[in-house]
């Protein structure tokens, strides 16, 4: 354990094995570090914080804040971080509003400098929100989801599954999964091919995405017509068919 004489260790803060904290750094009472976390210079962890293992908080970013949210009454509320996340200079992310929740972040995420996650929001593995980037109260995002630079998310939306919000988009409604918005308010202009390309997908499965977004957004069918026609192509549970089909069942805002 590396800890610097600067740094501010509340009483009552869980250290574990192999954890870096820099010069001025603040840990607070209620905080807990899994092992091989690395806190730099500046940086502050605050709140009923759990985090996971080899997280990494670059210089003065603020994890475990209270909620801005106007609704919140006091108490303990907290958040939850998994392992391998980086979040680099300036970003904020807040706990849960309501006493016993949780705002929650999964595993290998990059949080780029000046984002924002707020309160209860839930997001999965392997994103990547983009500097400016801001996330309202509740959100949900999947896996392998692209918040671009100073992009918007609006509270309560949800973003599926390798999906992509472009920069500067201002995401009001769900974004379907593998679908790219783009625009003020955004609407989904395409599918997220290249990244598709580059996680692995077949080119039989990147000709099912294809599909489904020609069926939802270039077609004469109605949403409801057009998910049946979707159902009926379903093969396996969790084929990309089935992803969209249950993205689709969830969504309460209506889509991009």
């Amino acid at each position: 354990m590396a800890i610097h004489p600067t740094a501010i260790v509340e009483k009552g803060a869980e250290i574990g094995q192999d954890v870096a904290i820099g010069a001025y750094a603040y840990i607070g009472q209620n905080v807990q570090l899994g092992d091989r976390c690395e806190v730099q210079h500046h940086a502050t962890v605050d709140g009923r914080t759990i985090l996971g293992r080899e997280n990494i908080i670059w210089p003065y970013a603020f994890i475990g804040g209270l909620t801005q949210d106007l609704k919140y009454q006091g108490g303990n509320p907290g958040l939850r971080i998994g392992d391998a996340n980086v979040f680099r200079e300036y970003v904020t992310v807040h706990v849960s509003t309501s006493a016993k929740g949780e705002t929650i972040v999964g595993d290998r995420n990059h949080v780029l400098a000046y984002a924002h996650i707020a309160h209860d929001c839930l997001i999965g593995d392997d994103n990547i929100i983009s500097s400016l980037a801001a996330l309202g109260g509740h959100c949900v995002l999947g896996h392998h989801t692209n918040i671009a630079w100073n992009a918007g998310v609006h509270q309560f939306v949800k973003v599926g599954n390798y999906a992509m919000a472009a920069a500067s988009a201002v995401v009001t409604m769900d974004l379907p999964p593998f679908m790219l918005a783009e625009g003020y308010p955004a609407r989904v202009r395409t599918f997220n091919q290249v990244l598709l390309k580059r996680q692995g997908f077949d080119d039989r499965t990147i000709a099912d995405v294809k599909y489904i977004y020609k069926m939802l957004y270039r077609s004469h069918y109605n949403r409801s017509h057009a998910l049946r026609i979707l159902a009926e192509k379903k093969q396996t549970s969790g084929d990309v068919f089935d992803q969209v089909l249950n993205f689709a069942a969830q969504s309460k805002r209506g889509f991009c």
